[in-house]
């Protein structure tokens, strides 16, 4: 009996070495991915890279990436809880807040200067030609505003056209075939609007400041993964780094991705914004502060009865995930 005791006591402390030996690495449960979707666009590279370098594992996080076409069909999806995360427009984000009030951007990717377009025919040389066409856009977002701010420079006003609903990969097919004779899009679709004869009638350049794309969260992760948040913007911004001192290669690396030519891939147009530029876009002294233009976007959505009631624009941003990315430290 005394014998099988002393086995038994030789167990529980073998157990015990062996247990406490364990290395916490690999003790810790493992995570899940944060799953994070965003469109086709030249803005949203970083992120690409960001992956296809390792500078997200290096953080300590695992991301799945999904490319999504149609900007309602990634909406919906986001909606139905299938994505942690999402890449957008600030104009496209106050109007999806309306039905999920529980999220927050944690950061600006982008200002478009000139990277959106409106496209139109051959026929159509002045926005004032619009009088009374077909005008393409993605109806209920930041497109819809965009395009009324065209008008607006030109003394229309929406009542002045009729609006079609269009994505932006389908602009330049229905241009062609006269289903609208101009809309709003942007690259690699740009590109091919003018191959099929289009031209530029008016881009972003003349919008400053109105055209932001961030990337937010639901509450649930920001609350349950801060860290894995954190990890995340300073992935996306070493990608940013990295890129623009090595240009070619992450062109080629979002070609691939992407299944588009590179040569569609640019900056012009598109001012990528880096971790001191973002900082900026949080300051209340800032010109181009984020509230200014989501409230825009948000009174606008409202005047237009898009949407009955938003939450507290306040509430829907969250910058305290901002740090610098390793490369930029002292």
């Amino acid at each position: 009996m005394s014998k099988l005791l002393n086995y038994i006591c030789i167990f529980i402390i073998t157990g015990g070495l062996l247990f406490a030996c364990q290395s916490p690495e690999s003790l810790q449960v493992k995570r899940p991915p944060l799953n994070v979707t965003c469109v086709p666009f030249v803005g949203h590279t970083p992120v690409i890279i960001a992956q296809k370098k390792g500078f997200f594992k290096a953080q300590g996080i695992d991301v799945e990436l999904s490319y999504v076409n149609y900007l309602q069909l990634q909406q919906a999806d986001f909606s139905a809880g299938k994505y942690d995360g999402i890449g957008l427009t600030l104009g496209d984000f106050i109007f999806l807040s309306a039905t999920n009030p529980d999220m927050q951007a944690v950061m600006v990717v982008d200002e478009s200067t000139g990277a959106d377009a409106v496209v139109a025919q051959s026929d159509i040389k002045t926005i004032l030609n619009l009088k009374g066409k077909k005008l393409g856009a993605n109806l209920g977002g930041f497109s819809e505003v965009f395009v009324s701010e065209m008008l607006k420079t030109s003394k229309l006003t929406s009542d002045d056209v009729s609006l079609v609903k269009a994505e932006a990969l389908e602009v330049p097919q229905h241009i062609q075939n006269n289903a609208i004779q101009a809309g709003h899009t942007w690259e690699p679709y740009l590109s091919e609007a003018l191959k099929l004869g289009a031209h530029i009638l008016f881009t972003s350049k003349q919008t400053p400041g109105l055209i932001l794309d961030v990337v937010a969260f639901r509450g649930e992760v920001i609350r349950d993964r801060p860290e894995d948040i954190r990890a995340f913007v300073r992935g996306w911004l070493q990608a940013l780094s990295y890129w623009e001192t090595n240009i070619p290669e992450g062109n080629e690396i979002a070609s691939q991705a992407l299944n588009i030519p590179s040569n569609t891939i640019s900056f012009e147009g598109l001012d990528l914004t880096d971790f001191a530029e973002n900082q900026k876009f949080f300051q209340s002294d800032s010109p181009n502060y984020i509230y200014k233009t989501a409230k825009k976007y948000a009174d606008f959505f409202i005047r237009t009865g898009n949407v009955t009631r938003l939450p507290n624009i306040e509430s829907l941003f969250n910058s305290s995930f901002l740090t610098p990315p390793p490369s930029l430290k002292p």
